[in-house]
């Protein structure tokens, strides 16, 4: 199981992406608060049924990013090791792009856009399993939320992986 994880981790990785862009894109387009309209949309549909298939997404790209210890790299201050991303933030006051890889800042926006993720995931359920309850408007505010800073985390790092094309293609 570890090895087809780690082998479909870049397609996980792309269908996350595009699914999440999709769903971002489109939310302001649902109709659904407390319950599941009586006569849901096609934008509810999708949204319910590609919320689900970008969950299980998630977790299996978590796992297969955090095996043979890619979790070090991506929650680096679990282990107390911010040696490296204190040293790409004195790069940046220094106008220094921050490395690609180990166990830096652009690691760690790696590491919380996955946690959030699953938080917009597992609330995006939450919200879902509660349907037509008192729960699920508190269930919906919790999924708005780590769904916005997951969107913003999204454009955090399409910017640091820009930065690092350019970069690449000036050396």
């Amino acid at each position: 199981m570890k090895h087809l994880l780690g082998r479909t981790s870049r397609a996980q990785h792309w269908l996350a992406a595009v699914l999440s862009i999709w769903l971002i894109a489109t939310s302001p387009w649902i109709s659904m608060r407390r319950v599941v309209p009586q006569s849901p949309t096609f934008w509810d549909y999708a949204h319910i049924g590609l919320g689900i298939a970008l969950a299980a997404i998630a977790m299996m790209y978590f796992v297969s990013t955090m095996i043979d210890g890619g979790w070090r790299r991506h929650f680096p201050w679990l282990v107390g090791n911010l040696s490296e991303f204190n040293s790409d933030l004195r790069g940046i006051a220094r106008l220094k792009i921050p490395s690609a890889g180990g166990a830096g800042l652009f690691s760690l926006l790696q590491g919380l856009l996955i946690l959030f993720l699953l938080a917009a995931a597992a609330t995006g359920t939450g919200w879902l399993v509660a349907d037509g309850s008192r729960a699920a408007l508190a269930w919906r505010e919790w999924h708005a939320v780590a769904a916005n800073v997951f969107a913003w985390l999204l454009v955090a790092h399409v910017v640091a992986s820009a930065l690092h094309v350019l970069d690449f293609l000036r050396d």
